[in-house]
């Protein structure tokens, strides 16, 4: 029975053109695309004409897709013989329950495979002018998710801040927006209110919109400026250079 296949694909952050080849030649060479809610459509654009697309939207706070639903509709298509590609935003095995798609997919005996994306995180900061990681601010970066698994204990934010702090490391943060003010305070406990903090919602797609702020003004900017989901926040003192790098471009626009 099992001849088909699934394959875990990275749309990466929503920029069609930050696609992988070898994600474009899965998502060309599928016939049945699982495709989640924060996939562009120009990415899905790519798909073949004879190909079956399912939406299965996810998006927190959202009425989504069942999870266990989607594993089920991926068992039984490949188990007719189709090759399912399970398009994800981002990175499928970074906050994208690519893990878990993984572990059910071999457990029916289904072959799987995995494409990597550029994860928003990346995107996000990049679109900024500036690195993650650098000699003189940043030794390491940590890529968390602000929003806890129904049930489970959250994150501990005052011993990552500590951690950030003594090792300085910049914290890039997923599904943080709804839970800013709480995160925003437990972080103030071991870093500065001055520490730089910028907000990049719906990274690399053309409505892309961003903010720079402090630590201590976090909650209020988000508000502010009526910032939503999808979106990710740096904190760090790599943000120091989003300013350096804006000044740099209109400087090389005036020459």
């Amino acid at each position: 029975m099992n001849t088909g296949k699934v394959t875990l694909v990275g749309a990466g952050p929503g920029d069609p053109e930050l696609l992988t080849l070898k994600a474009l030649k899965a998502i060309q060479a599928a016939t049945v695309l699982l495709v989640d809610d924060l996939v562009s459509r120009e990415v899905v654009a790519h798909a073949g004409k004879e190909a079956r697309v399912v939406y299965v939207g996810k998006r927190g706070g959202c009425k989504s897709t069942p999870q266990a639903f989607i594993e089920k509709l991926m068992i039984m298509a490949a188990r007719e013989g189709e090759n399912v590609v399970r398009l994800k935003g981002g990175d499928p095995f970074i906050f994208g329950r690519g893990g878990e798609e993984l572990e059910h997919l071999r457990a029916a005996g289904i072959h799987v495979e995995v494409v990597n994306g550029i994860t928003a995180g990346l995107a996000a900061v990049t679109s900024l002018g500036v690195p993650l990681t650098h000699r003189d601010h940043a030794q390491g970066v940590v890529f968390l998710t602000g929003h806890a698994q129904k049930g489970a204990e959250g994150l501990d934010w005052r011993s990552l801040a500590a951690a950030a702090r003594d090792a300085h490391l910049t914290l890039v943060i997923y599904m943080g927006v709804s839970s800013a003010t709480r995160i925003q305070q437990d972080l103030l406990t071991a870093l500065p209110a001055h520490t730089p903090v910028a907000v990049v919602q719906r990274a690399s797609l053309p409505d892309q919109r961003h903010a720079v702020t402090t630590l201590g003004e976090l909650g209020s900017t988000i508000a502010r400026e009526a910032l939503a989901s999808p979106s990710v926040i740096v904190v760090g003192d790599v943000v120091r250079g989003v300013t350096a790098a804006s000044e740099a471009v209109a400087r090389a626009h005036a020459a």
